[in-house]
């Protein structure tokens, strides 16, 4: 599949191929677009597909053909669009993020399939639209399942959550994300007679400053503490004998489940305000944007079933985390249990991202381990 140049929103034919392997397997596909041919950005024209076989209770594995660029490819030892075996390792865009996964998933169904009864079924959730804006991916395929009778019960997201070593992570939650932008009006004027203006800037200063240094909570058994980071300031002055009368900042809140999108508003307003009732001539407003919001899977037996086939197949007691930034799974958190488990992502979107084979391999085990042992939820 690495041969294929998916960068988002283009799948480039990875999504036909992908198809006709699933249906020799016996799965009934749905495509499902999203979105408006020709035209670029939110508005692209993005392929999706829908694969399931089997009835009943369903498992069904989620993920992404969508790759981000390739960087300089100059800087790439090999094509970053042909799949390179050197020295044990699959070298290429998406071999860990996560073609990889997605491939080892496939293998495992088709081992089952040959080997085992299926008295449950199987799905598979494969967006090409993860990387870019997620508005055309995952999020609007959802809703469509309604309308081919189609419900899962829970769900992997294949996402590379090793840091290092194959079985160290699983991922049973994730954190919110709440993006910000701060604006601030005063009142333009020449450099040489401050008194006649307002520069908002010794404002936003303090207020960068307070927010910076305001301690959201402490974090739970699950969830580490929540975190602002501010990410740009700007006044859009190039010159150097003006005072400017406007400067933005924007940042972002990663935050757990003591928190919600209300009160982290609540929390920046009212910091704000604290601060400009000090000073006159200053009118200001926040432009908030939330990307997702936080969530846990409670450990239970399908989560149990994860963590021993990890274990059987790596010798590793893997690590329940809720680290790192958003995935899909924010979307699919909705509609059932969800976990994210993959291959080892400390190359992905990197220069020379890479995969171990021999990780492809016993990752390729842990899902056929998993799907075997998800008759234990089934037949209850």
């Amino acid at each position: 599949m690495i041969k294929y140049p998916s960068v988002t929103p283009n799948d480039e034919g990875i999504l036909l191929y992908l198809e006709e392997v699933l249906k020799e397997l016996g799965f009934k596909c749905y495509k499902m677009p999203s979105g408006k041919k020709n035209q670029v950005g939110r508005n692209a024209l993005v392929n999706n597909l829908y694969a399931v076989k089997g009835s009943g209770k369903n498992l069904c594995f989620a993920g992404h053909v969508d790759v981000v660029p390739p960087g300089e490819i100059s800087n790439w030892s090999f094509p970053p669009y042909k799949s390179t075996v050197h020295n044990g390792f699959l070298y290429g865009r998406g071999a860990s993020d996560m073609k990889g996964a997605i491939a080892s998933f496939v293998s495992a169904c088709a081992r089952f399939i040959k080997n085992d009864k299926l008295d449950f079924s199987l799905s598979l959730l494969i967006t090409g639209d993860e990387e870019g804006v997620a508005e055309h991916g995952t999020k609007s395929m959802l809703p469509k399942l309604k309308n081919i009778k189609q419900h899962i019960n829970h769900c992997i997201v294949g996402e590379p959550t090793n840091p290092n070593k194959l079985g160290e992570m699983i991922k049973i939650g994730r954190r919110g994300s709440l993006h910000g932008a701060i604006t601030l009006r005063g009142v333009q004027g020449h450099v040489a007679y401050p008194h006649k203006a307002q520069n908002p800037l010794p404002t936003m200063s303090k207020i960068v400053d307070i927010l910076s240094n305001i301690q959201l909570d402490r974090g739970n058994k699950h969830f580490q503490s929540s975190n602002l980071e501010f990410l740009s300031i700007d006044t859009g002055n190039d010159v150097s004998n003006v005072i400017p009368s406007e400067i933005k900042a924007k940042f972002n809140i990663r935050f757990n489940t003591l928190q919600t999108e209300k009160k982290l508003k609540k929390i920046i307003c009212d910091a704000i305000k604290k601060e400009i009732i000090k000073t006159k001539n200053i009118d200001w407003h926040v432009d908030f944007n939330l990307s997702g919001e936080p969530f846990l899977t409670k450990p239970d037996k399908f989560i149990n079933i994860v963590s021993n086939a990890v274990k059987e197949v790596t010798g590793i007691e893997p690590e329940l985390s809720t680290s790192g930034g958003t995935s899909d799974a924010r979307f699919i958190k909705d509609i059932c249990p969800v976990i994210e488990f993959g291959s080892v992502g400390k190359t992905m979107h990197k220069i020379n991202e890479n995969v171990s084979v021999k990780d492809l391999e016993a990752l390729t085990k842990i899902y056929y381990e998993i799907i075997s042992n998800y008759k234990i939820i089934a037949n209850k």
